[in-house]
């Protein structure tokens, strides 16, 4: 774990809207913490041409627990809130001026929301330096992307030459406390395992199965956790990071976030979520798919408990329908039985070793699974991206999986991001069009996910979307 030394100058009680705020400044130790001058002029000009983008995810991890799930909740609390990186010769020194007071305690900010704050500048100053426009060129290719990915992912200090533990759990962030319970029960049946848990780093299913392994890891007294919460700018506002995150990391886009958690995960649980889990699933299923990955071990168990059986039962449905029969042989289904699970992603990870080590592939970056250019290039949902994805039977079912996953990239981004959030509110719900039998399989699993509440946390959900068969 990173060390950081965080200290408070001039604390001050400001109060706007109600809420306490403070100023500090703070010194970043570990990856920020010995640079040469360029280097630390480079970061502070890169945070400086970035200072919007800077600041929502600043206070994103500032305001971390919180429970909304609207990108401008924050914004609107702590109008006034404002970050600065300064060069020094021994450094940066970051700056907060009316910074909220839950992120500190006695006058000096928590340790770990420190860490957290000083990966959002890594993370977004990297992104600047290292894949700016005259970079171009760079990402053009599918090896070209892949090599941004890796070296994001060193630049973080995620990648240990270490033996496969790591599973990616994805979920949604509105579940039930039910569900949200199991979360945690399948977490520590991993961490008594020794396994560790990467997922998107916010509440619900993302923040249960880190709590359950935290407890699991503890009675087994291991001291080396690794609790990989991957994020991007424009989900960190509507999903800040839970507190048990330990390891950071913002990908520039939700495309080189997906591909972050492929490379780097050993197995992945799929617990019960709405549009964004749905769009995970289709995106490795889309990979899997492809004949260049057809022998390739990949672990992918979906569970949850009893009451959620429904739910994967209607997610396979769906996937049957669409994908075929090839799509859905690819995982399991494992309901309120967290020990199978565990045992599962254990057994399964072992063979993803075996064959590692029989390919020389490394066990920390997957490199041998091929992920085409068309699923690497960032898809902008706009209204007519939207209404021209080519949703219909008879297409290749990774091509057919790339395009469904882009319509609930879209989805996604109406529904939390803060300009898919500007354009609905502005040009009116997105349209999307398809194949009738598709999209009315496409119209009843979105209303399942609106009836179960599972497109927003808090208030009455208006749709973002408008199916068209």
């Amino acid at each position: 774990m990173n060390k950081t030394n965080a200290s408070v100058t001039s604390p001050k009680g400001h109060i706007y809207i109600g809420l306490p705020t403070v100023d500090a400044h703070i010194y970043p130790r570990g990856g920020l913490d010995i640079l040469s001058r360029e280097e630390v002029a480079r970061l502070r000009d890169a945070s400086t041409g970035m200072s919007d983008l800077l600041r929502r995810c600043a206070l994103a991890v500032l305001t971390s627990g919180s429970h909304s799930d609207d990108p401008r909740a924050a914004q609107e609390l702590y109008p006034h809130f404002d970050i600065h990186v300064l060069q020094q010769d021994r450094g940066i020194r970051i700056e907060l001026a009316n910074a909220p007071a839950m992120a500190f305690v006695d006058g000096v900010i928590i340790r770990g929301v420190a860490e957290l704050l000083f990966a959002v500048v890594r993370d977004l100053a990297y992104t600047a330096i290292e894949l700016a426009p005259e970079f171009a060129a760079d990402l053009e290719t599918s090896a070209g992307v892949t090599d941004a990915v890796f070296r994001l992912l060193r630049n973080a200090r995620l990648l240990q030459p270490a033996e496969p533990n790591l599973v990616v759990c994805w979920g949604g962030h509105s579940i039930n406390r039910d569900e949200y319970e199991y979360t945690k029960h399948v977490g520590y049946q991993l961490g008594l395992r020794g396994l560790d848990i990467c997922t998107g780093c916010g509440p619900g299913a993302m923040k249960g199965p880190m709590k359950g392994a935290n407890i699991a890891h503890a009675k087994q007294r291991r001291r080396h956790t690794r609790y990989i919460g991957i994020t991007e700018p424009g989900i960190i506002a509507a999903e800040s990071p839970n507190p048990i995150v330990n390891h950071l990391v913002i990908m520039p886009d939700i495309e080189k976030r997906l591909e972050a958690f492929v490379r780097m995960g050993h197995g992945i649980i799929v617990f019960p979520g709405g549009v964004g889990t749905a769009e995970e699933i289709l995106y490795l299923l889309g990979l899997l798919l492809r004949e260049e990955n057809a022998q390739l071990p990949f672990p992918l168990v979906f569970t949850g408990p009893t009451a959620s059986a429904p739910y994967f039962e209607q997610i396979d449905q769906f996937i049957r329908l669409t994908l075929g029969e090839a799509a859905a042989s690819r995982y399991e289904i494992i309901i309120d039985d967290p020990d199978q699970v565990a045992r599962q992603m254990v057994a399964g990870i072992k063979k993803v070793r075996d064959y590692r080590i029989a390919h020389k592939d490394s066990f920390y970056f997957n490199w041998a699974l091929d992920i085409p250019f068309d699923f690497q290039q960032p898809f902008v949902p706009t209204h007519e991206a939207m209404a021209t994805l080519d949703l219909h039977q008879g297409r290749k079912a990774h091509a057919l999986a790339a395009d469904l996953r882009r319509a609930f990239s879209g989805i996604v981004a109406g529904n939390v991001k803060e300009e898919g959030l500007r354009r609905v509110e502005q040009f009116g719900p997105y349209r999307i069009h398809g194949n009738p039998a598709m999209m009315q399989a496409l119209d009843a699993l979105l209303r399942a996910f609106v009836k179960q509440r599972r497109m927003k946390i808090a208030g009455e959900y208006r749709p973002c979307y408008e199916i068209v068969a």
